[in-house]
């Protein structure tokens, strides 16, 4: 065990020894819209500035990455995996004279093993990129009408809830799922929620109060994302029984943090149900059908910036802690915490970095327990970099700890190694 957790260590440490020795020095915010310096492909000889001049946005990703089981878990072993999308931003104000118009449309795609899956069987996940089924779909494609100086907004179309429900600028860095939609929401659902890889049909409605530091934002979706019965591509089906999500989030931009205007500050709280019944976990009626309940919950979530870096707009300490909740009676998780730190600009001249820390625990439902003679919880420990190595580059290597996998009292500790290559194209 000694000679694993080094073993982590040293990867990590190698990599930051590395990171500082090379010093190569991020992009300034100034460079941040040259397409030249922030894309692999550059500007296209202008016509991509062009386009982004009329209204037309256009952005391509691609990430890679290595992840080891070092020990505990499943099985011990090395699996790469990727993660690839297209995005297009049309301003239909600037295109046809639309005004308040905006259309958006994400196709992604997934190649590769699946490291969690084969290797480490953790209930919370250890990489973000990793899905059930490898496959090609879209996981938005909606138009949004924005009216009163930008403070209503109305969403129609395919649309994932974990882009602007229960969310954390600073979460956002580290590699676990969890730490992007907590894992009381993500675990629900009979195809799982609207989030990703897959997004339902909804409709969302969003108020800001005059100043914009106040927000109420809700949204009814279709309760089962995709088509339950064919994993691969992209489908809208309304059956029989699938009712909807509801999902609805309040929350404040309290003042920033040593006048930062790019500080954190930000305090909210969510619910949600589906409007469908789910079987229990046990305890079946007098003719030995499971009995069904409604699945809901409630979330609280805070992120601050603790240390603002004086001179340095959007750099310092940030922090944060969200806790929700999942229905006890159906659920493997009754409820969940999330809690981190991250250091945006921890060395000098490398102003874009992240240095961070964080944790996601998920405690055991008693019927749960129970019935699967489990443990209490999981938990699963993250450190990270995240290293901006060209303007379109980035290098992320991760050391995770998961304590009690699946909350499988046979399966040992696991020690899981990463690094994520990211590309802008």
């Amino acid at each position: 065990m000694r000679k694993t957790l080094k073993s982590g260590i040293f990867s990590l440490g190698l990599l930051l020894c590395l990171n500082c020795a090379f010093h190569i020095s991020a992009h300034a915010e100034d460079d941040g819209r040259d397409l030249n310096l922030t894309t692999l492909t550059g500007d296209w000889n202008g016509q991509r500035q062009t386009w982004l001049d009329r209204g037309i946005s256009l952005d391509f990703t691609h990430r890679s990455d290595i992840v080891r089981n070092q020990d505990g878990g499943i099985a011990t072993g090395t699996k790469w995996l990727s993660y690839t999308d297209s995005r297009i931003r049309l301003e239909l104000n600037k295109l046809m004279g639309w005004d308040g118009w905006t259309a958006y449309a994400q196709f992604h795609s997934e190649l590769g093993g699946k490291p969690n899956i084969q290797k480490v069987g953790s209930f919370i996940g250890v990489d973000n990129i990793e899905v059930n089924t490898n496959t090609a779909q879209f996981s938005a494609l909606w138009l949004e009408k924005n009216i009163l100086d930008d403070r209503l907004a109305v969403l129609l179309g395919m649309y994932a809830i974990d882009t602007e429900f229960y969310v954390t600028d600073s979460s956002g860095v580290f590699l676990q799922p969890a730490m992007g939609m907590n894992i009381s929401v993500a675990q629900t659902g009979k195809n799982g929620p609207p989030i990703y890889p897959m997004a339902s049909f909804a409709t969302r409605v969003r108020y800001k109060s005059v100043d914009k530091n106040t927000y109420l934002q809700v949204a009814v979706l279709d309760g089962v994302p995709g088509d339950p019965e064919n994993p691969r591509g992209t489908h809208v089906k309304f059956a029989k029984g699938d009712g909807v999500l509801l999902i609805a989030e309040a929350g404040h931009f309290g003042e920033k943090p040593g006048g930062d205007d790019k500080a954190l500050n930000k305090t909210a709280i969510g619910i949600w149900r589906y409007s469908s019944h789910f079987d229990e976990i046990s305890s079946p009626d007098e003719n030995g059908k499971p009995l069904q309940r409604k699945n809901f919950g409630w979330y609280i979530l805070t992120e601050r910036t603790l240390l603002p870096k004086a001179g340095h707009p959007g750099q310092g300490l940030q922090g944060f802690l969200r806790f929700g909740t999942a229905q006890k009676d159906i659920n493997q998780s009754d409820w969940s915490v999330n809690l981190g730190l991250n250091y945006v600009g921890f060395f000098d001249g490398r102003a874009e970095d992240q240095l961070a820390l964080g944790m996601t625990y998920a405690h055991a439902s008693e019927k749960y327990r129970k019935l699967n003679h489990a443990d209490n919880f999981e938990a699963v420990a993250e450190a990270t970099y995240k290293m901006q190595v060209r303007p379109w580059l980035v290098v992320q290597p991760a050391v995770q700890c998961v304590f009690n996998p699946n909350m499988d009292a046979s399966l040992k500790k696991a020690w899981v190694v990463s690094v994520r290559t990211e590309i802008a194209f």
